[in-house]
């Protein structure tokens, strides 16, 4: 069923409540269904339990769920996503929306998490004392060989330690929080607030809300069937994810930024190499930056403000008009600090730029991206009395500096 969520309860066919949801997104998962299924109902057999697939795929994964379901020892679902909004980590999401219980465990469908783990997830939480319950690869006990080789285990290891160096407090008590393998309680959080970007859905969880976190050790197994779905869009993804919870907003608007200024300083130099003169070099470099910089903080860095903003049209007019007058005046300071200070006009051209960022992030939230003014309706003669720019401007500083809260 496409887009829709399908439920066996001992052949009813009523979706009932249950003790805890095992949610299992999957993406060309279908050889593994029979055996996850099959080890899962084994192992939570004492338990009350449904297997919630969330299926992403582009084969018949979901039809062989239903297959599945239709003889399974516990209730199976599947919800078959014809839009993959969020990749992994959004599915996750819909099916912690969609789980019949407030207690859930999210785990690949590609074996690598052992199902025989989840009665050691379940009595852990048990305890009393945690909201999640993570199985990790790094704590005592733990293994890594199902990462295969030196290198996929050192970009784990490298990506765990610059993970828990920018949240030094938030993932104090995580060793893996970047394990796809994880118990949490839906009752703890907010699901609206959930922004979630590639596979690590666990690391939004634990940066955007204050949970409390314990482990218990996982033996990370070899894949059975079909390919990893590590690559290196994931790894840009997931550097770009890491980013937003950090810094919010500004730190993509500065990747992005960084981006045009690399593009700025290339064209510079191919022009001038070829003998234009530096000053005509940076205007031309400067305009197409400024139109590739447009589209590409459409797309990534304030789509969720456009709904409520200014027309494209106008939206594009304000930002072109600001980066050109903004441009107008940093050009000549450039060849000011180039003739006075007796530097290269690449390196003039690089230090105005970052000089430039800030104005141009509180530029775009403040004023392009800013909701479109409503006509003088009775509602709006009773709201209060807007902020003073000096305001709207530190409150913007304010909550991207303290994005997604820890500092």
């Amino acid at each position: 069923m496409d887009a829709a969520a399908i439920a066996r309860t001992g052949g009813k066919g009523m979706l009932v409540a249950t003790g805890v949801t095992v949610i299992v997104p999957t993406f060309n998962e279908r050889d593994n269904v029979v055996e996850l299924v099959a080890r899962t109902a084994s192992a939570l057999a004492d338990y009350d339990v449904e297997i919630l697939f969330v299926d992403d795929s582009a084969d018949d994964t979901a039809a062989e769920v239903e297959r599945v379901a239709a003889d399974a020892a516990v209730p199976v679902r599947v919800i078959h996503r014809t839009e993959n909004t969020g990749g992994l980590g959004g599915a996750v999401v819909v099916g912690l929306r969609a789980a019949a219980s407030d207690l859930c465990i999210v785990m690949d469908g590609d074996l690598q998490h052992p199902p025989e783990l989840l009665p050691a997830l379940l009595a852990r939480h048990a305890q009393g004392d945690a909201d999640v319950v993570a199985a990790s690869r790094y704590v005592g006990g733990g293994d890594t060989s199902g990462l295969g080789t030196a290198v996929r285990f050192g970009v784990s290891r490298a990506a765990t330690w610059l993970t828990r160096a920018m949240f030094p407090i938030r993932l104090a008590r995580s060793t893996d929080p970047m394990t796809g393998f994880f118990l949490v309680d839906r009752g703890r959080l907010d699901l609206g607030s959930l922004k979630p970007q590639g596979f690590k859905i666990l690391l939004e969880i634990l940066a955007r809300t204050d949970l409390r976190i314990a482990e218990v050790p996982m033996e990370f197994a070899e894949r059975r069937h079909g390919t990893s779905k590590a690559s290196l869009r994931q790894g840009a993804t997931f550097a770009a994810h890491l980013a937003r919870l950090r810094f919010g907003k500004m730190s993509l608007f500065a990747m992005i930024g960084a981006i045009g200024a690399v593009a700025n300083l290339g064209i510079m130099w191919a022009l001038t190499a070829l003998g234009v003169p530096y000053i005509w070099a940076a205007i031309i470099g400067a305009e197409v930056t400024i139109i590739g910089n447009f589209i590409l903080q459409e797309k990534f860095v304030f789509a969720d403000m456009r709904t409520d903003a200014r027309g494209l049209g106008g939206r594009f007019a304000a930002s072109f008009t600001f980066n050109n007058v903004e441009a107008a005046l940093r050009i000549p300071v450039m060849a000011l600090m180039v003739e006075t200070w007796h530097i290269s006009s690449v390196l003039a051209t690089g230090l105005s730029l970052i000089v430039a960022f800030f104005a141009r992030f509180l530029f775009h939230s403040l004023v392009v991206y800013a909701p479109a003014r409503r006509g003088r309706t009775e509602a709006a003669v009773s709201e209060p009395k807007p902020d003073t720019a000096a305001i709207r401007v530190l409150r913007a500083i304010d909550a991207e500096a303290m994005k997604p809260g820890e500092l």
